[in-house]
């Protein structure tokens, strides 16, 4: 049995894991041992900055879009996407809670993490693995059909290259097709489906490629409430149904469909086929906020980015803060040092311009919960993001406040947005003009991840996959 230690409530007394003098605005972690607390501290020691995973809400989020599935009446299968290091997550540590959560099949863009996937001990016995991103001259193709890794094809060169790996191999390659239904990216248009038709059939007839699947990829089905958008994503629907009927009349029904990702998956049970393929929602994000917040689909975000305070000091009124002097101090305050810049993955364009500063524009910087002896309050990034660090305007007096150096402030997390003083991914995109997506797949690997709830998700004999001092 593990005993789980929960830190002091932290909002309620002040006191942070940093000193007894300390504020702290992040939650009050729950360490699964006395070595979970001793890794945490190791974590502050290393870098001034962490990023705190809970493997209980990737499983959750994941047995909640399994629930979805199942509800739709369709039988499919769901695929937790993991690609791009499971959004910045943590691969491994990711794709071990959507298993723990129902998913059946992983997927990753690039061969690489396909074949870590493999070579860490998810083999075929646990799930299917489906990768699709690849320069298929240099790809280890061999490796990937002896790992019994499904690729996608999608043009007459890659089926070319895949046959003649299947044939060094002496086994079959599992492929799943790719078709272009507008989205005007990777896939094979109508016009040239008939010439793929033609490799395919005699190369499926010999039992040197296995045609597994055919996919696609949707382009707005993430605005639901747009009807132009809802008919371009019906007619995406149609052509990919019309790819289906080809590849059926050539003698390669596929066993597999699918077409959903997040967004289809929460809103178009129609197109479930055999397979889902839900991406950001695993993560606890909606595809786009014009679907609502993600607490609406039962989803929460696993990820929080915390750092500590560095320099607090007093500037007077019209000081210049960073580059460029596109903030100035609209009155006698104190600053700090939020010790995360653009080489950490904070996103220049979070930066804070006033109306006094050299550019002429107002912008709002990335929001950031601080704990004050009145309460938790939200600040601003203020100047420009430096490559390692950035300013924050406290808007009073630091002692007033009873903020300083070492103070754990929260850049976002599972909160409820910036109203609340409880900034999300959603909120720094909005000031960084993008998306959740780029906010956390951004975050470099200098940052320290560290995993919550790690024995309550993963099975006892994969706990070896996750780095000891990563657990929590």
């Amino acid at each position: 049995m593990v005993r789980v230690w929960t830190m002091p409530a932290l909002f309620d007394s002040g006191l942070s894991h940093n000193g007894p003098m300390s504020l702290n605005a992040a939650p009050s972690w729950d360490f699964s041992s006395d070595a979970g607390r001793d890794n945490y501290e190791k974590a502050l020691e290393a870098y001034p900055g962490q990023v705190i995973v809970d493997l209980a809400t990737l499983k959750a989020n994941m047995g909640e879009l399994v629930s979805r599935v199942g509800e739709s009446g369709s039988g499919a299968q769901v695929m937790g996407v993991v690609k791009a290091d499971a959004y910045g997550h943590g691969l491994i540590p990711a794709a071990l809670a959507a298993l723990a959560g129902g998913a059946t099949w992983l997927g990753t863009a690039q061969p690489r993490e396909a074949l870590h996937l493999r070579r860490a001990g998810i083999g075929p016995d646990r799930c299917r693995i489906l990768t699709w991103m690849y320069n298929v001259d240099k790809a280890p193709l061999d490796d990937l059909i002896r790992a019994d890794i499904d690729l996608a094809v999608g043009s007459l060169h890659i089926i070319d290259r895949v046959e003649e790996a299947a044939r060094r191999v002496g086994m079959p390659a599992r492929i799943h097709v790719k078709v272009d239904t507008g989205f005007g990216r990777n896939g094979f248009t109508p016009q040239t489906f008939d010439s793929a038709l033609e490799e395919l059939g005699p190369l499926a007839a010999e039992g040197v490629l296995d045609v597994v699947g055919l996919f696609s990829h949707l382009a707005v089905a993430d605005m639901p409430d747009v009807p132009d958008f809802v008919a371009s994503t019906d007619a995406q629907i149609a052509s990919f149904e019309e790819f289906v009927r080809r590849l059926t009349a050539a003698g390669m029904r596929p066993m597999i469909r699918h077409l959903a990702n997040t967004a289809a998956t929460l809103s178009r049970p129609d197109i479930h086929y055999e397979l889902t393929r839900p991406g950001i929602g695993m993560y606890g994000y909606e595809p786009d906020p014009s679907m609502g917040r993600s607490a609406d689909y039962g989803l929460k975000p696993a990820m929080t980015l915390q750092a500590q305070l560095s320099t607090v000091k007093d500037l007077e009124a019209g000081h210049g803060v960073s580059y460029g002097r596109t903030y100035l101090t609209s009155s006698d305050t104190s600053t700090a040092i939020l010790p995360l810049g653009y080489a950490d993955g904070i996103h220049r364009s979070a930066s804070g311009f006033d109306v006094e500063g050299s550019t002429g524009t107002i912008h709002q910087g990335g929001p950031v919960r601080l704990m004050t002896k009145q309460g938790p309050r939200l600040v601003r990034v203020s100047g420009r993001v430096c490559m390692d660090q950035c300013v924050l305007d406290l808007e009073g007096k630091a002692v007033t406040l009873g903020v300083g150096e070492g103070d754990t402030v929260v850049l976002f997390g599972p909160g409820r947005g910036e109203s609340f003083c409880e900034p999300t991914a959603d909120d720094w995109a909005r000031a960084a003009g993008t998306i959740s997506y780029e906010i956390f797949t951004c975050l470099r690997n200098r940052i320290p991840r560290l995993y919550l709830h790690a024995f309550e998700v993963i099975r006892p004999e994969d706990m070896h996959l996750l780095d000891p001092a990563t657990i929590l």
